[in-house]
């Protein structure tokens, strides 16, 4: 805390002595503190080599994913005769990680690093044994996924800042790395079609991808799919580009399509080889999308800025997305009462560690793989100096969209253009990016419209709006030293396009915590209940619900009039529509899983019809005598 106020205090003597923006840069300093990519802090580019023979690391098992797991636990025990508190254990893939062929972002005269890439996780020492300090021995746990290339693991001193290579271990790899994995599940661009998306090392002249599936008990078909990959000169600068590089192998997209309403699906991904066999995944299901406007009960999850974790501890997530794995855990506890899930931006936090992504993917994997796992694009994912990004922040660490745009499918019709539209059921929701330019005028405007113009509210009552920035209301700190309480420009085009077309409610991540408005209209709230809604719409629910995982974002001191419920902790919205008049919308605590607020809309259609202030056309009085 005391470092956050020195930083902020440096601003503020900067902006009175060159006129700085102080609360955008205020801004910019919460967004940064406590949120830096861990895998950053490390050095690697100053490493120097100091083996020695008293040092030993060994790791075990050798062969790992035997009986087809994609995930295991390894033992790494290591010894050193001086030891220290700052020694720690970095985790390298692939095994072999010296300088030989480190790529260099500036002048070519600079010297190679002996180590050019970063580890994908590290461990400190004296992690799971205190007396480390006193006997140079210990051993630590790390749980290793699938990741297309072979481990090792190398032993520091000098801590993070100036890294000494003391000892390096054997290599241990799974039997097959080239394994297909991490499905993900997305809306095609028709409702009755979904999308599975995963990782391997297959590429096309290889083995030919394809998902073999079927309706549960029946025969099963095989649709082809397409293959991407990227390299690091698809990267728009460092670290992606350089210490952050690692490479992502191939990502498969199949389209399965002319599905059954609301049925179950099983579905396995497959690749064959030139030789004429073929490499398997598990057996996943899914069940299918209801037909738009299907009378019956259906249930999306919302939230943002989640991030990843480790099981293991790995101390380079220590405090960094807290909440991310009891978020994960709750969603998949609930599993079975959940249909579709929005994350809307802020995906991993990678900010330029490619390892990251599939960390992130195997995370959510019992999730992705078994219902749509819809994403938007964040400023950690898009946010690069000329790219073409809204904002000309730094905050994709060189990635500029590849990673999202690649790891993820999204029915958008380019998905370097992060925004779509998607049916469920009686839900029409449109997502818009947020770090491209949403204002009057642009692409992404027109769009927006031509989404909440299309939904037929007879059939899908329930219009949703979202954005990873909060382009409608938020009392977060920083917001409320602009004065704006949203993002600059925020809702000045947009609350116009809600009002006009009644979209229900608008959800928005970015800020790290959870807020509901009253229904809103320029300012006012237009509706003085607070738990039941009914009958016609006059304003819209803005909710930012931007407590995934991150670290938490600080409320301001002053009381917004708009805001009815705040809560500084970690959750995630969950909607419920019984039918077409009736809706429930909670928000969960990520610790528990339990319901903290909560409200109802209850309307016909009739109600969606109503003229409300800025949200009929003109009419005409014509004279009933002729």
């Amino acid at each position: 805390m005391k470092n956050t106020h020195f930083l902020l205090r440096v601003v503020l003597i900067l902006s009175v002595l060159v006129g700085f923006d102080f609360a955008a840069a205020s801004a910019h300093a919460n967004r940064l503190i406590g949120g830096e990519q861990p895998l950053s802090k490390i050095a690697i580019h100053k490493v120097t080599i100091a083996l020695r023979d008293s040092a030993t690391i060994k790791a075990s098992p050798l062969v790992l994913g035997i009986k087809g797991n994609d995930t295991e636990w390894v033992n790494v025990d290591f010894e050193y005769e001086e030891p220290s508190d700052d020694d720690w254990i970095g985790v390298f893939s692939p095994a072999k990680f010296n300088g030989s062929n480190c790529y260099m972002e500036n002048d070519r005269k600079e010297q190679a690093p002996y180590i050019c890439t970063s580890p994908i996780k590290y461990q400190f020492a004296n992690f799971s044994n205190s007396n480390y300090r006193k006997t140079g021995k210990a051993s630590v746990k790390f749980q290793l996924i699938n990741q297309r290339a072979d481990f090792s693991f190398a032993l520091f001193a000098g801590g993070l800042s100036n890294p000494k290579l003391v000892a390096v271990s054997n290599s241990i790899s799974f039997a097959n790395p080239k394994a297909p994995v991490y499905p993900r599940l997305a809306q095609g661009k028709s409702w009755d079609e979904m999308t599975v998306t995963w990782t391997s090392g297959y590429n096309i002249h290889e083995a030919i991808p394809f998902v073999q599936w079927g309706l549960m008990g029946q025969h099963k078909k095989r649709s082809p799919a397409g293959t991407l990959t990227f390299n690091r000169n698809s990267m728009c600068g460092s670290p992606a580009r350089t210490v952050g590089w690692r490479d992502p192998g191939f990502i498969h997209t199949s389209f399965l399509k002319d599905l059954w309403p609301n049925s179950v699906y099983t579905y396995m991904m497959g690749h064959l080889l030139s030789n004429g066999s073929y490499i398997w995944s598990k057996k996943y299901s899914f069940r299918s999308s209801p037909y738009p406007g299907q009378n019956s009960l259906q249930r999306a999850i919302i939230f943002g800025d989640m991030g990843k974790a480790e099981r293991d501890g790995s101390n380079e997530y220590n405090n960094y997305q807290p909440g991310s794995l009891n978020t994960t855990d709750q969603l998949i506890k609930d599993l079975m009462n959940i249909d579709i899930i929005f994350h809307i931006g802020d995906i991993t936090y990678s900010n330029g560690y490619i390892s990251q992504w599939d960390q992130f993917t195997a995370q959510v994997e019992p999730i992705a793989s078994t219902v749509p796992y819809m994403i938007a694009s964040g400023n950690h994912e898009r946010d690069w100096p000329g790219t073409g990004s809204f904002y000309d922040t730094m905050d994709s660490g060189g990635e500029c969209g590849v990673l999202a745009e690649t790891m993820f499918y999204v029915p958008a019709e380019n998905r370097a253009k992060f925004w779509y539209s998607t049916d469920y059921g009686m839900f029409h929701f449109c997502i818009a990016d947020s770090e491209h330019d949403w204002r009057e005028g642009t692409e992404q405007y027109r769009f927006i419209e031509h989404c909440l113009a299309s939904a037929d509210r007879k059939k899908q009552p329930w219009l949703i709006f979202a954005a990873h920035r909060v382009l409608g209301y938020s009392s977060d700190k920083y917001y409320g030293l602009e004065g704006s309480f949203e993002e600059p420009m925020g809702r000045e085009s947009l609350q116009r396009l809600w009002q006009k077309y009644k979209v229900d409610i608008a959800f928005y991540g970015h800020v790290h915590n959870y807020e509901r408005s009253c229904p809103i209209y320029q300012n006012q709230c237009v509706n003085s209940e607070t738990s039941h809604y009914s009958g016609i719409v006059n304003g819209t629910i803005h909710v930012v619900v931007g407590g995934g995982g991150a670290h938490l974002s600080e409320f301001s001191s002053v009381n917004t009039s708009w805001s009815l419920y705040k809560d500084h902790d970690w959750g995630f919205v969950k909607l419920t529509a019984f039918n077409q008049s009736s809706l429930l919308f909670e928000y969960m605590k990520s610790s528990d899983g339990k319901v903290y607020d909560s409200f109802t809309i209850s309307r016909d259609y009739k109600d969606v019809l109503a003229c409300v202030h800025d949200g009929c056309e003109a009419t005409t009085l014509t004279s009933k005598s002729h």
